[in-house]
């Protein structure tokens, strides 16, 4: 008989509601000593690193130096091997997100007057060359592969490429190919883990390395990102999945307990909450995980017991709406689901959440696959101060300026006065009597 964790906040003391928010990658200590030889290693020996680590780590027995990139054939065996409904299913999605992320994009470029002759905006271009990292570990993630590779593409990067784990026959998921070719991607390297981090910082005799790395992974990616954040930009922190179920009294606990195993079935590395001020809504989920374990999968199931078990899952019961609410905004969860006949009444006190998805008819599930916004998003209280993987991540944005000669005496002039205060002498000089004998030739 399995025992869900089941905690009454306000019987919990300061170090109790702290454990509540501790994700499993807060402490990456272990991660961290352990991942440091393996990046070394592919930076020294390159290829041959990476398929040691390919048949170790991922027991790709069937991995090869000459094999470590997907080639157009298997792209376009992949098709074959994918059913017609799935590709057609791939395509839809990639359709949404595909308009989600031109929407969201900005305009190359924007200037506005700020005063007479005096010009300042700015200039969107895209990075040069990005990573997208697509896990394998626990399953096979199309959906990673369209939300990393749809916006990319969005932004024009012009060097594009996917790391993905290969499978112990040394191929990749064939949908996970379906979907980078129909979002426009074709280079994909068979690899993962920490490695793929460091072949993509450092490169290899195969892999051409990029100045950005974005993507969910395993506290091995996590880890492998930290320490090489001063090679490659290591993109927004999204590690183990994480969700809140925030559900009030109008909604039957069944439906929360239903939702709540989403991001639970992941991994036991998942953290999943159902958060609640009603004891009925709370009684009805745990009454209906049982039923609902029984229509899942073994592997599945083990996963989300793992995580309503353990201590990075379960349902939190608070004594009102407002404690659910801080609740949550201490959390700073991944995804946010409000389920309630009236989501927009809780909406307004949420800040602190990477996703929201509101009401009973919009779960995870098709946030994650084909609603259209992105499905990455930063994990273990990343929400604080990052948002959802977009557009934004891959472009940079460059100030412009531009004074013309009627308006420049005026900006000349306080700019001087302020130089000479702070003490930059040269600061002064360009744009004093210097600068006019210059300009008056």
């Amino acid at each position: 008989m399995v025992q869900v964790n089941f905690q009454v906040l306000a019987e919990l003391d300061a170090a109790g509601r702290a454990a509540l928010l501790r994700r499993s990658e807060t402490d990456l200590s272990m991660f961290l000593e352990k991942v440091g030889p393996i990046l070394e290693a592919v930076r020294t020996e390159g290829d041959a690193a990476l398929v040691r680590f390919g048949r170790e780590l991922d027991r790709a027995e069937g991995l090869t130096r000459e094999g470590l990139k997907v080639t157009e054939a298997e792209f376009d065996e992949a098709f074959g091997l994918v059913e017609p409904e799935i590709v057609e299913a791939i395509r839809f999605a990639i359709g949404n997100i595909r308009t989600f992320h031109e929407e969201q994009a900005p305009e190359p470029m924007w200037l506005k007057e700020l005063r007479p002759g005096a010009f300042a905006g700015d200039r969107f271009t895209p990075i040069r060359s990005v990573a997208l990292y697509v896990p394998r570990g626990k399953g096979s993630f199309p959906s990673v592969t369209m939300m990393t590779s749809v916006p990319a593409v969005v932004a024009k990067v012009p060097q594009i490429a996917i790391f993905t784990p290969p499978a112990p026959d040394g191929r990749v998921d064939a949908a996970t190919l379906v979907a980078a070719r129909l979002a426009g991607v074709e280079t994909v390297y068979k690899v993962g883990g920490a490695q793929a981090v460091a072949a993509a910082a450092y490169g290899t005799e195969t892999v051409v390395p990029a100045l950005k790395i974005v993507g969910p992974g395993s506290p091995w990616v996590v880890a492998a990102k930290r320490l090489l954040a001063g090679v490659i930009d290591p993109g927004l922190p999204a590690g183990p999945s994480e969700s809140i179920i925030l559900a009030d009294e109008t909604v039957h606990g069944g439906l929360a307990a239903l939702d709540l195993l989403i991001e639970a079935e992941h991994g036991p590395d998942s953290s999943a909450w159902l958060v609640t001020h009603s004891r009925q809504v709370a009684e009805e989920a745990l009454a209906a995980l049982p039923g609902h374990w029984a229509a899942m999968t073994p592997q599945r199931v083990e996963f989300s017991q793992a995580v309503l078990c353990g201590r990075a899952g379960g349902i939190v019961l608070t004594a009102s709406a407002e404690e659910s609410h801080a609740f949550v905004n201490d959390y700073a969860p991944e995804h946010l689901q409000i389920l309630s006949e009236k989501p927009f009444e809780h909406l307004g006190r949420i800040t602190e959440a990477a996703e929201v998805l509101m009401g009973p008819h919009t779960p995870i599930t098709i946030a994650n696959f084909c609603l259209g916004p992105n499905a990455v998003l930063p994990t273990s209280r990343g929400a604080r101060t990052w948002g959802p993987l977009s557009v934004h991540d891959f472009l940079r944005r460059s100030s412009v300026g531009y004074v013309t000669a009627p308006a420049y005496p005026e900006l000349a002039e306080v700019a001087k006065r302020l130089a000479e205060y702070e003490g930059f002498s040269s600061h002064a000089n360009a744009v004093g009597p210097m600068r006019d004998a210059y300009l008056k030739r």
